[in-house]
């Protein structure tokens, strides 16, 4: 493989916001700062990476340019794998599925609450009048400031065809399958359950305090869409209720010892469940940008 090490010093540019890659990281040593808008009066820094952490990932799973800028904190010591290598990578140490998936999935799951912060803010300003909005500015400065160093990547992905993908590939390489109907429960929030789930037809909505009265319904998959990827790793209990909202929603089940037999046999299907995590991402963050747009504009109202 032609992976490289590379070591960069403090405030050195590792990948930059709108650039084409054929290549991502993982930060070996250090930390790094992600940044929108860098080197511009509005940057906004996004998060901090810490040591294990992959970053530039959708450059290689979709061909995507950049999302952000990430910058070295101090000495950083990174690893960096050509794309056309990610199928060798993984196979040099099973483990890191998981631990790619794992990533994925967490940065799926706090879009995830950073979106449902957003309309949860989004509807309080709906509501209210200019008093109000005055004491809510601290959380809507956070939004405008975000919507303005991202408003260039409110762009719809283009749809993948992941129905196609699907279907293509052998089916004896799946998990367990079944069929379900209207009003089913996957999950429950707090349940321990180290599978992930992929729903091949029909629709499912994600909840949390499902059926009280601060009942949040955090995100609708239909096909072809994965949940429940946090739990693959660990038995970490549930964040989410999974709930069937059509009647025949087939879904598959594939437990943490199915996905190395599943890449043995079948790469292609792992790199397609990557590709869906990625392209969830990026379907969150068009929401939560569009949520932040309309915060901006109703602030200033």
């Amino acid at each position: 493989m032609s992976i490289v090490e590379k070591s960069f010093k403090n405030g050195e540019v590792i990948v930059k916001e709108g650039e084409a890659g054929n290549s991502f990281f993982k930060l070996m040593e250090g930390e790094a700062f992600v940044y929108a808008g860098f080197g511009k009066n509005d940057q906004i820094k996004l998060s901090v990476l810490g040591t294990g952490e992959y970053f530039g990932e959708m450059a290689i799973l979709e061909e995507y340019p950049r999302s952000a800028t990430v910058v070295a904190k101090g000495s950083v010591s990174v690893i960096e794998i050509p794309g056309g290598e990610l199928g060798a990578y993984l196979a040099e140490d099973p483990d890191r599925i998981i631990e790619l998936m794992i990533y994925l999935g967490n940065r799926v799951w706090n879009m995830t609450k950073d979106y449902s912060e957003a309309e949860t803010l989004l509807a309080q300003l709906r509501a209210s009048d200019a008093e109000k909005k005055k004491s809510l500015f601290t959380k809507i400065k956070k939004h405008i400031d975000l919507y303005q160093s991202n408003k260039g990547q409110i762009t719809e992905p283009a749809a993948d065809p992941f129905r196609e993908i699907f279907a293509n590939l052998p089916e004896r390489y799946s998990g367990d399958t079944a069929t379900f109907a209207r009003g089913d429960i996957i999950i429950n929030e707090g349940d321990i359950d180290n599978c992930l789930y992929i729903v091949r037809d029909g629709q499912v909505g994600l909840y949390q305090n499902l059926g009280s009265s601060s009942e949040v319904k955090l995100g609708e998959l239909k096909a072809v869409s994965v949940f429940g990827q946090l739990g693959i790793l660990s038995e970490d209990s549930g964040s989410a209720t999974s709930v069937v909202e059509a009647d025949g929603t087939f879904i598959e089940r594939i437990s943490q010892e199915d996905v190395n037999y599943i890449f043995n046999y079948c790469p292609d299907k792992i790199n397609a469940i990557l590709r869906l995590l990625s392209y969830r991402l990026r379907n969150l963050n068009v929401d939560f940008l569009k949520a932040c747009k309309e915060i901006t504009e109703l602030y200033g109202d």
